[in-house]
């Protein structure tokens, strides 16, 4: 008898956990799992702006799949259409020919990606806030405007580089633009002629809130913080065009900045509609309160990429956040392994604890089971809560041990821009300019005329 084939489409937090937790309920020789990934790790996505902010590693953030998952089949490129009809995936490797995977237990959790929106500039000059490496290039980046703005007398370049501005006032937003307006202050002792009141911090939000999961009172305050450093929050205003680095608000606003990111709102992954997935208006899988993907017994979906029915509010649905994926993971892999061997399923059902957000080293919000923190103990929960969530113990112990260093070490302040085009060395030059003539043009006309000739006598 074959052995079942169980495909986990995405290697984010609800496939890592899935798998994991099926590896280690399986018995030996009940299911092959196959985890297939654009990437072979995860990112623990809320250690993003301390990573991007230099207080953790950035491969301590990581968590490679290939060393948790070792009982799975791990394979790294781009599934690029998923089929309930005949229970075949397509994928493609980063190199090499595409492959047919058949399954017979899909687990479908490829994630969610930036919604962008038809503003002129952005794609061309905009950075998101998703993934490790977009946090590690913003770290670069901010560190070296610094390093340009230090090192010329131009006043305005000096401010466009010293200029940054966020779009979106979630939790990506918020904390990335704190974060980062900490370490940049921080970093200015070291940068002669640049002081706190030569950078400019811009928050664009759409609504007339921010941080709105931790409640309106708490979104209030962290206005009121945020803008007793110095940072511009600008609520109910949309940006309006980006071209050639100019940016322009819906206030009327125009300004030059070096530095525009954009992290207002995100969208499931396109991989959805590629196949004969049932989805929503939104353009999200259509799952029961098991997660299983509708009129199937075989496929499950969870994560930002379905719309998983909140049973705590009858007629919503689950937001994206870590804290659902998690959970959604545990449930979802408890209910394949239920279908495999025959068993009932129950339905996703979770209890709200709270949100927690850091503002910056020692600062922070939080909303823990309806009461509310601010400042250090919120940005000590933030911190506590977080590492316990962190998969491995390898991880969260290098993580410890970071945070450890940094209250007797200063952060590091280091741009290493250059990562981005490590091949620039092997780039051969451009060919010099043609030499100048001898004689300029304009000289010609300067040269001494020939005299009457003499004659000389021998």
């Amino acid at each position: 008898m074959a052995v079942p084939r169980i495909l986990i489409v995405g290697g984010g937090y609800v496939g890592m956990y899935t798998a994991l937790r099926l590896q280690r309920r399986l018995r030996r020789g009940e299911a092959l799992v196959t985890v297939a990934d654009l990437d072979s790790y995860m990112t623990y996505q809320p250690f993003l702006p301390e990573a991007a902010a230099g207080s953790i590693e950035a491969r301590h953030v990581v968590v490679p799949l290939r060393r948790v998952l070792n009982k799975c089949q791990i394979l790294s490129g781009r599934v690029t259409q998923v089929r309930l009809g005949d229970r075949k995936a397509e994928f493609t490797p980063h190199q090499g020919p595409d492959l047919t995977i058949a399954y017979d237990y899909l687990v479908v959790a490829p994630g969610s990606i930036s919604r962008l929106l038809p503003v002129p500039g952005l794609a061309e000059h905009g950075i998101g806030f998703k993934t490790i490496e977009e946090a590690i290039a913003l770290r670069n980046h901010v560190l070296g405007r610094l390093d340009i703005a230090a090192s010329t007398p131009d006043p305005e370049v000096r401010r466009k580089a010293l200029t940054f501005v966020f779009v979106g006032g979630g939790y990506a937003g918020v904390e990335a633009l704190a974060e980062l307006e900490d370490m940049a202050a921080d970093a200015l002792k070291y940068f002669e002629g640049l002081s706190r009141e030569d950078m400019r911090w811009i928050l664009v939000e759409a609504t007339d809130r921010i941080l709105p999961e931790v409640g309106p009172d708490m979104g209030r305050w962290t206005v009121l913080q945020l803008r007793e450093r110095g940072i511009e929050v600008r609520m109910g205003t949309l940006l309006k065009s980006a071209e050639g680095r100019r940016i322009v608000l819906s206030d009327g606003e125009e300004f030059d900045a070096d530095t525009l990111v954009w992290t207002a709102g995100v969208k499931p992954n396109p991989l959805v509609g590629a196949g004969d997935l049932p989805l929503d208006k939104k353009g999200r899988i259509r799952v029961d309160p098991c997660l299983r993907v509708h009129d199937t017994g075989f496929a499950f979906a969870a994560g930002d990429c379905a719309a998983v029915p909140d049973l705590t509010r009858p007629g919503e649905f689950c937001p994206p956040n870590a804290q659902h994926a998690v959970r959604q993971a545990r449930t979802l892999a408890d209910n394949l392994l239920a279908a495999l061997r025959g068993h009932s399923q129950r339905p996703y059902r979770h209890k709200y604890a709270g949100s927690v957000a850091s503002l910056g080293l020692y600062k922070g919000v939080a909303q823990i089971y309806g009461r509310e923190l601010r400042g250090f103990p919120a940005w000590f929960m933030h911190r506590t809560y977080h590492l316990t969530r962190m998969p491995t113990f390898n991880k969260k112990t290098r993580i410890l041990m970071d945070w450890t260093l940094g209250l007797f070490f200063p952060r590091e302040i280091i741009s290493l821009g250059a990562i981005e085009e490590p091949r620039k060395e092997f780039t051969p030059p451009p060919p010099p300019p043609p030499p100048p003539p001898l004689l300029s043009p304009l000289l010609w006309g300067c040269r001494r005329r020939p005299g009457p000739r003499r004659s000389v006598s021998r």
